[in-house]
Parts: C-alpha cells; sequence; structure tokens
C-alpha cells in the first residue's frame, strides 16, 4: 500500500474491488502518462479549483502520490489539483493509477477519495455525491453510502426519502461490510425465530446467513425466544422514542453532570484483583484471555473520551458498527455468565 494513501480509503477501495465486484483498482501499478491525454471534468466539486492549493502543490519538492484515472475516459477521478500543479511547473507528464470499472464507480471513488485526504469536500457537495450514489447504487445501504460521502446515514436516509418520493423501502440493501441484508427485517426475523426453534444448536452467524440478517440482530432475536419475548420488537410509541432521546441527549452530558450505572473505579479494579488472584483463571489460557480483555474493556471515562476523539471522522461509521458488534458479544458473555450462575446457585 503507498504510504501517503488513508488506511480506509484503501480499505473502501479493496471491499469496492473484492467484495462488490463493481470496478478494479490497483494503486501499486503506476503508469507516466502524457498530461494532454487526460481529461479533467466531472469533479464532485461544485467550487472548482482552488488556485492557492495548486501553487502550493507546484512548490513541494518531495513527488506527489500518482492521480488516480478512469482508463476507459482518462477522466481524472482524484488529483485534479496535483494535475494542475505539474502543469504550473510544466511538467509534460505525470504519474497514474488506473481504475477500471463503470463511470458510477469512478464517481463513487472520486467522491471518497476527497473526503478522506487532501483539499475537502464541501458539505452541499457531499450530500449532492450521496443523492447521485443513491440512484446509481440504490442496493448500497444508507451507512455504506454516508461512509463513502462522508454525511451521516440519517442524512443518507432523508435524500433517499426525496429521491424516492417518501415511498416505503423495500428489498435488501449491501451494508458497509459488504453483505446483503433486507431493508425490512421483520421477515428476517421471523425466519430466524423458525430456525432457533427447529434447531437450537445453530450458531449465531449460521442463523444470519440463512435468514438474511445480521449476527446481532440473530443474537437479538435468539435472546427475545429465550426470555419468552416476540422476536419482532414492538413499535416504539412517539412517548417512548421522546424518552429515548432524552436518555441519549443525557449519555452525551459529561459524566460528572449525570447519574451513571458504571460501578465506580474502585469497586471495578477491586473486582479486577480478584479475578486475577484466582487460580481457576490465572493457571490456563481460556483464563488468561478472558482476565486479558476484561483488563483491555475497563476504560476509566477519560481513557474512554481520549479513544472518542482520536476517531478520525471518516472512520466513525466503522467503529461504531464494530463498537456495536463488541458490545452484542459483551451482553451474550453477561447473559449466559448469569445464567451459569442461577444454574449453580
Amino acid at each position: 500500500m503507498n504510504s501517503s494513501t488513508p488506511a480506509c480509503l484503501h480499505s473502501f477501495r479493496e471491499e469496492l474491488e473484492v467484495e462488490l465486484g463493481q470496478g478494479r483498482f490497483d494503486q501499486d501499478m503506476v503508469a507516466e502518462v502524457e498530461i494532454s491525454s487526460l481529461e479533467a471534468m466531472g469533479s464532485p466539486r461544485s467550487s472548482g479549483e482552488d488556485p492557492d492549493h495548486i501553487e502550493a502543490l507546484a512548490e513541494v519538492m518531495v513527488p506527489l502520490p500518482p492521480i488516480i484515472v478512469h482508463r476507459s475516459t482518462m477522466r481524472v477521478i482524484d488529483g485534479v489539483h496535483r494535475l494542475r500543479a505539474a502543469q504550473l511547473r510544466g511538467d509534460s507528464k505525470i504519474a497514474v493509477s488506473y481504475f477500471e470499472g463503470t463511470e458510477a464507480d469512478a464517481f463513487v471513488l472520486a467522491v471518497e477519495s476527497n473526503i478522506t485526504h487532501g483539499l475537502p469536500l464541501a458539505m452541499a457537495d457531499r450530500k449532492r455525491a450521496a443523492g447521485r450514489i443513491i440512484v446509481s447504487h440504490p442496493q448500497w445501504s444508507d451507512r455504506m453510502i454516508a461512509s463513502v460521502t462522508g454525511v451521516a446515514p440519517a442524512t443518507v436516509a432523508e435524500i433517499r426519502r426525496r429521491t424516492s418520493g417518501g415511498t416505503a423501502a423495500t428489498g435488501s440493501r449491501i451494508g458497509q461490510d459488504g453483505r446483503v441484508r433486507p431493508v425490512n427485517g421483520a421477515a428476517g426475523r421471523e425466519t430466524a425465530s423458525r430456525l432457533i426453534a427447529e434447531n437450537p444448536g445453530l450458531s449465531l452467524r449460521q442463523i444470519a446467513r440463512a435468514a438474511g440478517i445480521s449476527p446481532e440482530t440473530a443474537r437479538d432475536v435468539r435472546n427475545r425466544m429465550r426470555r419468552g419475548e416476540d422476536p419482532l420488537p414492538k413499535p416504539v410509541s412517539k412517548a417512548a422514542s421522546n424518552k429515548a432521546t432524552g436518555a441519549v441527549a443525557a449519555s452525551r452530558v459529561p459524566s460528572g453532570a449525570r447519574e451513571t450505572i458504571r460501578l465506580p473505579a474502585a469497586e471495578r479494579a477491586a473486582a479486577m484483583e480478584r479475578l486475577k488472584s484466582d487460580p481457576a483463571l490465572r493457571f490456563n489460557e481460556r483464563g488468561r484471555t478472558l482476565l486479558r480483555l476484561l483488563n483491555i474493556h475497563l476504560l476509566s471515562e477519560a481513557e474512554l473520551q481520549e479513544l472518542i476523539d482520536h476517531i478520525p471522522p471518516h472512520c466513525s461509521g466503522i467503529v461504531a458498527n464494530l463498537a456495536h458488534e463488541c458490545a452484542g458479544v459483551w451482553r451474550e458473555l453477561a447473559l449466559r455468565a448469569n445464567q451459569q450462575v442461577a444454574v449453580t446457585a
């Protein structure tokens, strides 16, 4: 991987090629191309080129990263400012990495490239790009499009509603992880509940794959069935929704200004020390693994906030999804541990 390319951008390009199969991009294959053969049109940036940025790039003495060009049209996908800087210096050639795919996918790559590095796209440009990608890639989920355009998933959902004229969403969509999931999860939850009832030994991933839902949704269905609840969550009333919204808002208040259900730091530390001194955990590999994981996750409020503050904005959606997945795993561990307590009591 080119050292100048952000990791999240590289990850997206791999997903575009490997998981979705909608184009091929090899950033390690670089060619010297005549500048006169390139077309610099179709940028998602409505404000045009920035002369000051071009001049600043022209004065850089070290080689700049290769620009990305759509091979079939020779249109610059990413790097118009670098192209203009090369022209300003009087260069006749420039380093190029080619993208092979549709023009729709080339536009997606252009947008994603321009929100992760260089001169960022304005929010208005990002929203316009989201609207265009909704039309060209209707199978992509709101979160997937949000991760590409750098806007909130809720904003993408609103743009989608306006684009579709407010009609209800149907079918399935591709998420950030490349998996296909139904827009309406009710049918998937019902299928999952039948599978669990018929074969309780199936793993969450087997249930999720067969029902077309996420493993986290499969976990929720199984937990609901164990508690004797309906696999489908009941519709939330407006009053309950407002209450939940208030709870979310309260969670954003600094820890000193609100109540918290977390144990005091001293109690958490004491509990951890008791576990560390227990031979049943210390002297076997699985026990030591559990201790290491618990120790890593027992963060103080300050440590947690520090981690949050250092999450790059363009990676926030992916981090949030993985954090939800990890939280689900720990909830499952807590549930089973409590069941074990009840059995042995």
